[in-house]
């Protein structure tokens, strides 16, 4: 014990009391990371590496993009040429009698994984770049608040959710790639948190303004994967924002499981629906 301007202090008592504010310091929740930048840094990888691989193996015309890219149904394609496809064939069986018809499956027929691999797929420099820059710029900012599981967690939700809205809203024969659903939901997660923190809402709703603005007058962009990622990460965000103090991580897991198998739900009906 060692004398304090109030009375008397423990230094092994202080040091655990502070040990154990600092891993419930973040505000929601979430653990104290070391390097709030690591998370961002591994998707950002993640999709460097697909990009590479893309690019290797020619770009655009790569079986990589059609094998990973969101497609609602599938297609016969031709094996001498990735650009092509026979629009008349529309399925597998027949899809093989072609001279070099090779059926490539959409989510909705059989490549279920497309609703995930597509966020992290790219195939234009400007396009991976401009959403690698946001990621950088925008999570870990909110992974040294919100902790890595919940920021990862909106970030993965954002994305499935854009995916969901793709089938939902986009033609059967449409591709969508990229990671623009996972980038809307963070910044629906920063609305959210500017919300809630009673902050100044002017800049986040001009830079969610401009992009929904560019989403709908610039040709070849995914309104639908946008639009659902901001939506997915605004519920999320809202999860993990509100819930009350008490049992808030138990809150908190059972709303956000509760918007995946509702996003679940939404994917394996569009699959029936046909």
């Amino acid at each position: 014990m060692i004398s304090a301007a109030v009375g008397f202090q423990c230094p092994d008592c202080v040091r655990e009391g502070a040990r154990q504010t600092r891993q419930n310091e973040l505000p929601f929740g979430g653990l104290r990371v070391a390097n709030s930048a690591i998370t961002s840094i591994t998707l950002i990888a993640i999709n460097a590496a697909v990009w590479v691989l893309i690019l290797l193996t020619g770009g655009q015309g790569s079986r990589w993009v059609q094998t990973l890219a969101l497609t609602g149904q599938g297609y016969c394609g031709s094996a001498s040429d990735p650009n092509s496809y026979y629009p008349r064939v529309s399925s597998a069986a027949a899809c093989v009698t072609s001279a070099d018809g090779v059926w490539i499956p959409g989510a909705l027929d059989g490549g279920w994984w497309q609703v995930v691999t597509s966020g992290f797929t790219h195939v234009q420099p400007i396009h991976i770049g401009l959403n690698m820059l946001a990621l950088w710029f925008i999570g870990p900012s909110l992974e040294r608040i919100l902790g890595r599981t919940r920021f990862l967690a909106i970030y993965l939700l954002s994305l499935l959710a854009g995916s969901a809205a793709v089938l939902w809203l986009s033609p059967g024969a449409q591709s969508t790639l990229g990671a623009s659903g996972a980038i809307f939901g963070l910044i629906g997660a920063l609305l959210v948190l500017t919300i809630r923190t009673k902050g100044d809402l002017r800049n986040v709703l001009v830079w969610l303004g401009i992009n929904l603005v560019a989403t709908f007058y610039i040709s070849g962009i995914s309104w639908q994967a946008h639009l659902g990622g901001l939506v997915g990460g605004l519920i999320a965000s809202a999860i993990i924002m509100f819930a009350p103090r008490q049992n808030r991580t138990a809150h908190q897991v059972a709303g956000l499981v509760a918007l995946g198998l509702a996003i679940a739900v939404a994917l394996v009906v569009r699959a029936f629906v046909g």
